[in-house]
């Protein structure tokens, strides 16, 4: 799967970023275990807290009103992360991996992903099933996908 991204990106001589939360890095490591992906791929934030998504850029206000786990958030992650990483398109995912952190609105496994590209957004809400380690694989593996049928549009 990420040999097609690869393939599709290098033709279209289109730049990736990551701006990650759930994941903490876990889609770049994925991007960059490809030989060559420097040419593809510029770069990841891990914005684990609420902190350093405020840092990135993300309104506090979106943080207070909606959480980090919602589609506000994760929208406003990814059309920072292209800013920040100067990307064609920036992936972006926030939710809560587990085994820890859920509530009734919010269950373990709750994950918010967003694409973005110039000034659009595509973003979806994912409930994922499993270990904390197979909703983290999920929600990147839905993530490159996703993004393979948009650039496939």
């Amino acid at each position: 799967m990420i040999d097609q991204l690869a393939q599709i990106l290098l033709h279209r001589k289109h730049t990736l970023s990551s701006v990650e939360s759930c994941t903490g890095g876990g889609l770049a490591a994925y991007c960059t275990e490809l030989p060559g992906s420097s040419a593809w791929f510029l770069g990841s934030v891990v914005t684990y807290s609420n902190a350093m998504k405020m840092k990135l850029g993300v309104d506090p206000r979106l943080l207070s009103e909606h959480g980090a786990v919602s589609e506000p958030v994760v929208s406003a992650m990814a059309q920072r992360g292209l800013q920040y990483c100067d990307s064609d398109w920036c992936i972006a995912l926030s939710g809560i991996a587990g085994p820890d952190g859920g509530s009734p609105e919010k269950p373990v496994g709750t994950v918010w992903l967003a694409w973005a590209q110039g000034d659009r957004i595509w973003a979806e809400h994912q409930l994922f099933i499993g270990s904390r380690h197979e909703i983290r694989q999920q929600a990147i593996d839905r993530a490159i996908k996703k993004l393979i049928l948009l650039l496939n549009k």
